[in-house]
């Protein structure tokens, strides 16, 4: 089983602490849409065909999508690959384009996902985020995405905002409840260098949020949710039993997923690949028959650090007779032997043959995972890091 994710680089404004690949050049939207579909065919061979088990439209905002262009996505997917017949398939959206004539038309298509990128309740630090919509509209489109019929939708939250506190926080998480979705998604803010939002800290107009009110929110996240039913799946994601994301797992769990659109990446088991960020140069190029990407080949060590980090980072942890399996009798005690200090201090702990992260762990490596959403990797000609262990030699 694989999974497609298809980016949608569209936006009709950029929130001020966005660093991902995104557009305001809608104008260009009917040439991306005929390139996006022309690679979905010519990479038709990546994944091996395999069936597919999960598609994911995100962004920019894949809500900023007419009808016509998810009928060419649609019919280009179905007709080069194998679709499962309980496939998720989720469309990320922003609330207010979420109204119930474009959810009426998004029941058309395949849909049977939504997640909204709502992140807080509180309007004047939606404001400053530049988001496009309020409260009432986040709460509005979420009912209307119900009444229409969706009943697996997944809302984004953030937190450690601007001005926010510990009392607004629990505000935002008592409303997010009251909406009772099936998933919850809650990253801290991060400051990325170049965004607005870095520019204007810089400039002393924003204060972040310190160390002890970031752990303050954090710990409310988890005892709020989980209190309400929610299993903490994954560092930072939430959900009712049976409604974890499927595609987000499958990065999770070394399935292979293709990356189609600007900026993408593509993961094969044995390489990771991704497009060039830029609009022009990836219509450009798809079109031409030449298309621009890079591709790093992964050794034994590098596969083994995204293992560790990757299942790490999961209710479900790593599981050892696996990493014995896959990695062989050296990597495997190297790992105990690293784990060493951290079961002793509590951060980790063993439980039948899986290696998982305890209560105190999750917070012990919160940071660096808002930082680095697959894992971060950081691979030297002298070492590997893995995650908060030490580092293994290159032979």
């Amino acid at each position: 089983m694989a999974g497609i994710y298809l980016h949608i680089p569209f936006c009709k404004k950029r929130c001020i602490y966005c660093d991902f690949f995104s557009t305001t050049r809608s104008e260009q939207k009917t040439a991306y849409i005929r390139a996006l579909c022309r690679e979905l065919t010519d990479r038709e061979a990546y994944l091996e065909g395999e069936y597919i088990e999960t598609i994911y439209l995100g962004g920019g905002t894949p809500s900023q999508l007419a009808k016509e262009d998810f009928e060419a996505i649609f019919s280009h997917i179905y007709k080069v690959y194998k679709i499962i017949p309980d496939a998720e398939i989720t469309l990320e959206a922003n609330p207010d384009d979420l109204t119930p004539e474009y959810i009426s038309m998004l029941r058309t298509f395949p849909f049977n996902r939504i997640s909204m990128g709502i992140q807080t309740f509180q309007d004047s630090t939606l404001k400053l985020l530049q988001r496009r919509h309020t409260a009432e509209q986040a709460i509005r489109a979420f009912q209307n995405c119900r009444t229409a019929g969706f009943r697996n939708i997944s809302i984004d939250l953030m937190y450690g905002l601007p001005g926010e506190t510990l009392a607004s926080w629990k505000e935002d998480l008592k409303q997010a409840l009251a909406l009772h979705p099936e998933h919850i998604s809650a990253y801290h803010l991060i400051y990325e260098e170049g965004t607005t939002l870095w520019q204007l800290r810089e400039q002393h107009k924003l204060e972040e949020a310190d160390e002890d009110l970031s752990v303050s929110l954090f710990g409310t996240l988890i005892d709020s949710l989980t209190a309400a039913g929610y299993e903490h799946y994954e560092i930072s994601n939430f959900c009712l039993p049976g409604f974890h994301s499927r595609h987000n797992s499958s990065y999770w769990t070394e399935k292979k997923y293709l990356g189609c659109g600007p900026s993408a990446h593509s993961y094969n088991g044995t390489s990771r690949q991704w497009n060039v960020a830029s609009l022009n140069e990836y219509i450009r190029g798809i079109s031409n028959g030449n298309p621009t990407f890079e591709v790093e080949e992964l050794d034994l060590y590098t596969r083994y650090n995204d293992f560790v980090i990757t299942h790490i980072r999961t209710q479900w942890g790593m599981p050892l007779p696996k990493l014995r399996k896959q990695y062989g009798e050296e990597l495997y005690k190297y790992c105990l032997r690293m784990a060493t200090p951290h079961l002793q201090q509590g951060t980790l702990e063993i439980k039948n043959d899986t290696l998982k992260l305890t209560r105190k762990g999750v917070f012990y490596i919160r940071r660096d995972h808002e930082r680095h959403a697959l894992g971060g990797v950081t691979n030297t000609s002298a070492n590997i890091h893995i995650c908060y262990f030490k580092s293994i030699p290159q032979k």
